[in-house]
């Protein structure tokens, strides 16, 4: 930790899947329903990676310097580039460990192998010397400008950034389109397993009756208030016993915001800080993203999906882009 930045300590923590690794490949294959054909097109969009958990953790160890430890959550898996990283991360003090599924699910062994990112996400505070303070990153979400602690803690109580949204069957439309379709007799599917759905379980669960659809941005989250929610481990387990993402689960990290919101120790931004890109329709609107990025002094985070799914100029110019901010003094 170094001085003069903050009197506690904060850790970073990334949970990450190789998907390209063949022997993971084979391990999701097994457990699987329907085996997954990774050389089509769907399945390559949702697993492949062109090593964006490289660019994220750099992004932390230039742009983060309050940070004490960075802890890559992985099955059994390492980046080519760990050991590189873990040494660039020691050049700033800070420390980039290499956490094993099997680590945080001690005592929880027999719900692993999980390929479930609701499972994985909620033992991360079970992590061997993590902070009371740890702020939980995607993969695909970097910090491309300079933050302080209180980005993301303001006197030690979390930043939650989201927007106040009601239930789904609290909404007036929806519930009359709901109603009308069953007077009909007709019916409609399931709704889909969606990440919306799952926070709204959460903010069930803290006692909520409506609740803060997060923007896809890092999350502040504080060890003692799930440590103190789950002394009785009954709902953790039923939340990780899913291999796969089930609709009746709740994401760990939207509940601990809720959570915080119940007991009044929270600090609310209704703006993302957060430039997203969900498509690459063309060069010249990424470039004008890219520069309003630059130029807007309350940007602080991009977030790439699917960036393998951009065509070879695009990639070029953003993966440029990102280098050079990574480089620059």
């Amino acid at each position: 930790m170094k001085e003069g930045l903050e009197n506690y300590p904060v850790d970073a923590v990334i949970t990450w899947v190789d998907g390209n690794d063949e022997n993971w490949q084979e391990k999701i294959n097994t457990y699987s329903e329907s085996k997954i054909n990774f050389s089509s097109k769907k399945h390559l969009k949702r697993y492949n990676s062109i090593g964006e958990i490289e660019i994220a953790i750099r992004s932390i160890i230039k742009f983060a310097p309050f940070i004490r430890n960075i802890f890559l959550v992985t099955d059994d898996q390492s980046p080519e580039s760990f050991d590189s990283l873990r040494l660039l991360a020691e050049k700033k003090g800070m420390n980039l460990i290499l956490v094993d599924h099997k680590v945080i699910f001690k005592g929880f062994e027999e719900y692993l192998p999980t390929f479930n990112s609701c499972s994985i996400i909620s033992m991360l505070f079970k992590i061997p010397d993590l902070s009371e303070h740890f702020i939980i990153f995607n993969d695909d979400t970097f910090i491309m400008k300079e933050v302080s602690v209180d980005d993301f803690f303001i006197n030690g109580e979390p930043i939650i950034r989201g927007e106040w949204q009601e239930f789904n069957e609290n909404k007036t439309l929806r519930k009359s389109y709901h109603e009308v379709l069953s007077f009909l007799d007709i019916s409609v599917k399931k709704d889909k397993i969606s990440f919306k759905k799952l926070q709204q379980n959460s903010a069930k669960l803290a006692g909520m009756e409506k609740y803060v659809r997060r923007f896809h941005t890092p999350v502040s989250v504080r060890k003692s208030t799930l440590t103190n929610f789950f002394e009785n481990d009954s709902l953790l387990r039923e939340n990780i016993r899913h291999r796969f993402r089930n609709q009746d689960q709740f994401l760990l990290s939207s509940l601990s915001e809720h959570l915080e919101i119940k007991n009044e120790t929270y600090h609310y931004r209704n703006y993302s800080q957060l430039t997203y890109f969900r498509s690459y329709k063309n060069l010249s609107s990424t470039r004008l993203k890219l520069k309003w990025f630059e130029k807007n002094y309350r940007k602080l985070f991009l977030t790439f999906q699917t960036l393998d799914m951009a065509d070879d100029r695009i990639l070029d110019y953003i993966l440029g882009w990102i280098e050079k901010r990574l480089r620059e003094n």
